[in-house]
């Protein structure tokens, strides 16, 4: 099970306190069993998982239908997000052999859509994109049919790191926006609200073909108007997949931002219909979506609605 950490002061819906989260942020217990089995293969393996790493609040739901989001180039990041549970520091050498383990992993668990992260690797001259272009081989070595997503750091928007990523070509590409302009350089210092802008836009001019996917939290001190406006942005990048979620502070440490909102189901599907209204192709709006959340069902929905919007041309 997950603890979700946040200061009573924050745990407010529509203006009340209340001892803990809202009602709708309740869940199922999970299949203790299968997640008890899955964790033996991560460990017996060696392997990271974002879920684990990030506090993912839907661990337990994903991990007890089997599914995971692998975390490549080990588990210390380069940067130290505000809103991140993963450790930050100087990272340890490459694993070389990771690929194929990763490859192993998803062979045992007869995955058939995975999802590879990674830390950003600043310290590394391509920043990791080659690892993740060796790591989409051995899986693709495998399992040749299998269905690729990534979620990216920004490799600083490096042409010879996109194009090594493109040039393997990953049915979704992934890279996280994260939040509004106005609160970027607080909650994301060592990103950039335009270079991320940038990375997805240079990624469709790439290869259209490739389906383009990014992630924001709310709750972290965003107007409606601010949240308008960057949907706005996204959408003129070309960006396909739209996940939209609840920010909750994953630890009480003065790094992490504290939440300033919780904000209701309904506000979410104004959000959603509002993305679908601004042309993307998938949105996900949900107090409990993060960007790998059902990654597979906003794949296959995003291919259907393509399919559609052909045959009506």
């Amino acid at each position: 099970m997950v603890q979700i950490i946040e200061d009573d002061a924050v745990a407010a819906s529509h203006g009340k306190r209340s001892p803990g989260l809202p009602a709708w942020f309740r869940q199922e217990l999970p299949d203790m069993d299968k997640i008890r089995e899955m964790q033996r293969k991560f460990r017996s393996s060696g392997l990271h998982t974002v879920c684990e790493s990030a506090l993912c609040p839907n661990m337990g739901k994903c991990w007890g239908q089997g599914v995971a989001t692998f975390m490549i180039l080990g588990e210390i990041c380069t940067r130290a997000c505000r809103f991140c549970a993963v450790k930050a520091g100087r990272p340890q050498g490459v694993n070389d052999g990771e690929p194929f383990e990763i490859a192993a992993a998803v062979q045992d668990l007869r995955l058939r859509y995975v999802v590879i992260t990674s830390v950003a690797r600043d310290d590394l001259e391509d920043e990791g994109a080659g690892h993740f272009v060796r790591t989409i081989e051995a899986v693709r070595a495998v399992n040749p049919h299998i269905k690729i997503e990534v979620l990216i750091p920004d490799f600083s928007n490096k042409p010879e790191s996109l194009n090594k990523l493109v040039g393997v070509r990953p049915e979704v590409i992934s890279h996280n926006i994260e939040t509004v302009r106005r609160l970027a350089a607080d909650v994301r210092p060592q990103a950039g609200h335009d270079r991320s802008l940038a990375v997805l836009r240079n990624f469709k001019k790439l290869d259209p073909a490739i389906l383009t996917k990014s992630s924001f939290m709310m709750g972290l001190g965003e107007t409606d108007e601010e949240v308008m406006e960057l949907m706005r942005e996204l959408a003129d990048t070309g960006c396909d997949i739209l996940a939209i979620g609840q920010y909750l502070a994953p630890t009480r440490l003065k790094r992490h931002v504290r939440a300033q909102r919780f904000v209701p189901p309904e506000t979410f599907g104004q959000y959603k219909a509002r993305g679908l209204e601004l042309g993307f192709k998938h949105v996900m709006s949900a107090p409990l979506v993060r960007s790998s959340f059902i990654a597979e069902q906003g794949y296959r929905e995003c291919l259907e609605k393509i399919d559609a919007l052909k045959t009506n041309h």
